[in-house]
């Protein structure tokens, strides 16, 4: 027994001798610091931090990050000299030496500061996924290029992403709960883009955008236009660097098309210039609907039903230069084309009922040719003070001019067994063609002066004058049976629309540590001048006088999460669209027409929204109230056609349902959008974007309606090994509500592979969305006093793709812009749903 507990003993005392040998051998010790912004001081949060021996720097002994405040302590074995490195996206990679002695059991580093990369881009692996989203006191910005779903959809499905903006299931979209908003590239108006963001963003590859901003609440130095918001689509040109060249292909079930990028620097002078096309083949769609109507004469009933086909081109190209002329003037320099072309044939039936007359058909052959484009250019001068960091001065001067053509026919295939009681109307049922071409041109001058004062506050001013001329000619040929055609100079209309606008800014921001703020007023002046020069219409001048006010407030509660308040007054200034009084009767039923009279729409908005952005989580909540006191509302009625102001030659029948645009809305919105991102792993994301709004709406006549609208769309990435990714959405939305009608609802899902090579430079992609049903059906109902109608669309909806792209060349320069530049975004646009629309 005593030679067994001996035996213990020894074994015991040997262990010990041997950890405390291991002990003085092998130490360890603690190092610590805070990394900061070199020039805010503010915490630099989730750094990679990497530590290695200095004879051997390759080799990492311990890699971290840093915490949410930019503070680190960790452990590190060993002893010697040691070379630790901070390295952030967006940051020059920091490097410190330091040595630890065998005895050593705390190293304190102190305050480091990471300073921006801005002259050079390394080739970092970052193992984390980057934040699609990021917030700012009056933006919220998508990082488009970050989502692989951009490698093979177009811009106007990657909307359906990007927080407060929906999109519906016939491609409508509304920001902030509002189709009334303004598109901007780059900085920039886009005036073709504003009037048909939906042909034109459907065109668009996604993989040729950098990131969306929502510009939630424009500041003084923004036109005072745009009740839902600013979107400003910033392409892959800006912020790329050096000489490299994009080439990019795409074909699908509904077309196919191609585009390239390319940008090359030479001492001072900077070139970029793109160039897209793509080619539409759009299946056959069907639409139809039923009528009731009741008036003094008669009640009857209409069923209609019609199909239709259609191709078409979209293409764009831009080019932008810059030249340095010294370090603190800049010249910069555009030019952009946006357009296309589309046609459409189209098929139709139609019966009429009455209990009292009996009924009628007909049937209907149309044709549809139109084409539409933007063209424009600018220059901007900037010059930076000296002395004074971030003082400047910029001279801006833009053109811009959109001609517009449209032509149509319809003949009409008419029953001879009828009542006499239907002559009148039938003898309306005349074949007819119209010829259409609109224009709009502008020029715009601007002058923008800002400037810091002291470290906290800065200030800003600036004047802009802009004119605009606008034309319209709408020719309606008529051809009776048996009769030559011949030119109805009654229902023709020729029309030009002058606006002379002068506008004056001043602004004010303040940053105080966790607080910042903005304030500005706007003064805009408008001159309106219209002219008939052919058809019904009496000349008349209007004046406008408007003072725009915007306040913003934002409070930091830690680096990565912050709150935003702010309130802005925006207004809209009808477009031709609303205002052409020309005469729409190809449906002798049914008949639209403009209304020249509309006065600008004004709208106040309040909001209040919360950000938390985190290595795992990024969540924005945006709570919004808006409310509009005169909006301009599509408003149907059933009236005599003898009281339809310039109708030439009425059938003086009281059951024709007349659709014009009053000044009649009281709007009130209060909605909740919701972004959620989950990285759930380095290699999975799971989001949700969620937009949720009650609307109440009142008119004259008694004309009210509220009620619920929920959007949603969600979705899962994945990556694999070998640059594979795999992406899932789901979407759906629940019905609209219009003053006087209520939409239908709507689903839709969509599955994407992706595959890389050659270091990410070659990227081939496939999708297939709804591809359980080939369509998806639409409703919408409408009634009013004396009338009840009921339409529905059926659209091809499976769509299946695949894309390419190839980029090649490296990244060493980019495109410098001047920092301010003109920004014209005050008219209200109609008809986004066709770019083929006598806009």
């Amino acid at each position: 027994m005593k030679k067994h507990l001996l035996l213990m003993m020894a074994l015991l005392v040997a262990t010990l001798a041997g950890a405390q040998n291991n002990a003085a051998t092998s130490t360890s010790f603690y190092v610590k610091g805070t990394l900061v912004d070199s020039l805010t001081h503010e915490a630099e949060p989730y750094a990679t931090v990497k530590i290695a021996k200095r004879e051997n720097p390759a080799k990492a002994v311990k890699m971290f990050v840093t915490g949410q405040k930019g503070q680190f302590r960790e452990r590190v074995n060993g002893s010697g000299t040691y070379v630790i490195t901070f390295s952030s996206v967006g940051r020059r990679s920091l490097a410190r030496t330091f040595s630890a002695k065998p005895d050593s059991k705390e190293i304190d580093l102190g305050t480091l500061n990471i300073a921006d990369a801005s002259n050079e881009l390394g080739e970092v692996k970052v193992v984390a996924q980057k934040p699609l989203v990021k917030a700012d006191i009056d933006k919220i910005e998508y990082s488009v290029q970050d989502d692989p779903d951009a490698q093979t959809n177009s811009v106007l499905e990657m909307l359906r992403k990007v927080p407060l903006v929906t999109v519906d299931g016939q491609d409508n979209i509304k920001v902030n709960g509002s189709g009334n908003f303004k598109v901007y590239v780059n900085g920039k108006p886009n005036n073709m883009m504003s009037n048909n963001p939906t042909e034109v963003m459907k065109s668009m590859p996604a993989n040729s955008i950098k990131h969306i901003e929502v510009i939630t609440n424009p500041g003084p130095k923004y036109d005072a236009e745009g009740v839902g918001g600013i979107l400003n689509i910033v392409t892959m040109g800006s912020g790329l660097e050096g000489y490299t060249t994009t080439f990019s292909a795409n074909a699908s079930t509904t077309g196919a098309g191609g585009g390239v990028f390319g940008t090359v620097k030479s001492g001072r002078f900077t070139l970029s210039g793109r160039y897209y096309y793509n080619q539409r083949f759009n299946p056959r769609s069907y639409s139809g609907g039923s009528q009731h109507l009741e008036s003094a004469q008669i009640t009857k009933d209409v069923v209609s039903n019609s199909n239709s086909k259609s191709d078409g081109n979209n293409q764009s190209g831009a080019v932008e230069a810059s030249y340095e002329i010294d370090t603190i003037r800049l010249v910069t320099m555009s030019f952009g084309l946006w357009g296309g072309r589309s046609s459409s044939k189209g098929l139709g039936n139609a019966a009429i009922a009455s209990i009292e007359h009996g009924g009628y058909g007909y049937l209907t052959n149309s044709r549809n040719k139109s084409s539409w484009y933007s063209i424009d250019g600018g220059i901007d001068y900037q010059r930076l003070s000296r002395t004074v960091k971030d003082r400047m001065f910029t001279l801006s001067y833009k053109v811009n001019t959109r001609p517009q053509n449209s032509d149509g026919s319809y003949v009409y295939d008419k029953g001879t067994d009828y009542d006499p009681f239907w002559d009148e109307e039938m003898l309306a049922l005349v074949n007819q063609r119209t010829d259409g071409s609109q224009n709009s041109t502008e020029q715009a001058f601007q002058a923008d002066y800002t400037t810091p004062i002291g470290k906290l506050h800065t200030v800003e001013a600036g004047v802009k004058y802009i004119m605009r001329d606008n034309k319209s000619e709408n020719d309606l040929y008529r051809q009776p049976d048996g009769s030559p055609e011949t030119l109805d100079e009654q229902r023709s209309s020729h029309y030009k629309h002058q606006n002379d606008i002068l506008a004056a800014y001043a602004g004010y921001s303040l940053r105080v540590k966790k607080i910042s703020g903005r304030a500005g007023l706007r003064y805009e002046h408008t001159i309106q001048d219209v002219e008939y020069l052919r058809g019904p219409g009496a000349d008349f001048t209007k004046n406008f006088d408007d003072f725009v006010p915007s306040v913003s407030l934002g409070y930091k509660i830690s680096p990565m999460s912050n709150i935003r308040m702010g309130y802005n007054l925006r207004i809209y200034r009808p477009g031709i669209y609303y205002l052409n009084p020309y005469i729409n009767d190809s449906d002798p039923k049914n008949i639209r027409q403009g209304n020249p009279e509309l006065n600008p729409e004004k709208g106040h908005a309040f909001s209040l929204s919360y950000s938390n952005f985190t290595r795992k989580f990024n969540i924005n909540l945006s709570l919004r109230y808006s409310f509009v006191n005169n909006s301009i509302e599509s408003v149907t009625t059933v009236v005599d056609d003898r009281d339809i102001p310039g109708l030439q030659n009425p059938t003086g029948r009281s059951d024709v349902l007349y659709t014009t645009y009053l000044n009649i809305g009281k709007t009130r919105n209060l909605s909740l959008s919701g972004y959620v991102n989950w990285n759930a792993s380095p290699n999975t994301r799971v989001y949700l974007n969620l937009y949720g709004g009650y609307a109440s709406l009142k008119g004259a006549g008694g004309l009210k309606n509220d009620g619920w609208n929920v959007f949603a769309y969600g979705g899962a990435q994945q990556s694999f090994k070998h640059d594979w990714r795999l992406s899932l959405n789901l979407m759906g939305q629940t019905p609209s509500v219009t003053l006087q009608g209520k939409g239908s609802s709507y689903y839709d899902y969509s599955v994407s592979l992706y595959k890389s090579f050659f270091k990410k430079r070659l990227t081939l992609s496939a999708s297939a969305g709804n591809f359980l049903t080939k369509y998806i059906r639409g409703e919408y109902s409408m009634s009013g006093r004396g009338f009840r109608t009921e339409s529905w669309y059926k659209q091809p909806r499976r769509r299946f793709s695949m894309s390419v792209s190839y980029r090649m060349g490296e990244l060493k320069s980019n495109v410098k812009k001047a920092r301010r530049s003109i920004s014209n975004d005050d008219v209200k646009s109609g008809g986004s749903g066709s770019s083929g629309s006598s806009e």
